[in-house]
């Protein structure tokens, strides 16, 4: 029972497994960029109250496991987050306004709960982790 958040009326245990690819599969998510995007998802997240569990950037895709409070939709989980810091990255980044035309950096999300992050992070042999949240 340690693990359920308590509310006033409310005890639960809401978690997402987040997966972004980047536009095209572009593989730009490297160094720099991903310790920015990083960081940004790390600050936009912790403004809205959502915890993130564990996740890591490749150099295509973004994975995360986020802990969420009751009053927001898994929509919004992904949406938010996933326009400002593909908004924010344009505007620090020249490179990814020339590569990506000013459009979104994130392309396709795949939102769904998942009680199975460790046993998935164990078999996904081909992860590759160049900033890893936790």
């Amino acid at each position: 029972m340690a693990e359920y958040v308590h509310g006033s009326h409310a005890m639960y245990d809401i978690k997402y497994h987040v997966i972004w690819i980047t536009k095209y599969r572009y593989k730009i998510l490297k160094e720099n960029l991903a310790k920015r995007t990083r960081i940004l998802l790390t600050q936009i997240y912790s403004d809205r109250g959502i915890t993130i569990i564990q996740g890591s950037i490749g150099k295509d895709h973004v994975h995360m496991s986020l802990s969420c409070p009751t009053n927001l939709a898994p929509s919004k989980v992904v949406q938010y987050p996933k326009g400002s810091s593909s908004q924010i990255l344009q505007q620090e980044l020249d490179e990814l306004k020339k590569e990506h035309w000013g459009g979104p950096t994130f392309a396709g999300k795949r939102t769904f709960l998942c009680n199975c992050w460790k046993r998935y992070k164990t078999n996904h042999t081909e992860l590759n982790r160049t900033a890893v949240f936790r």
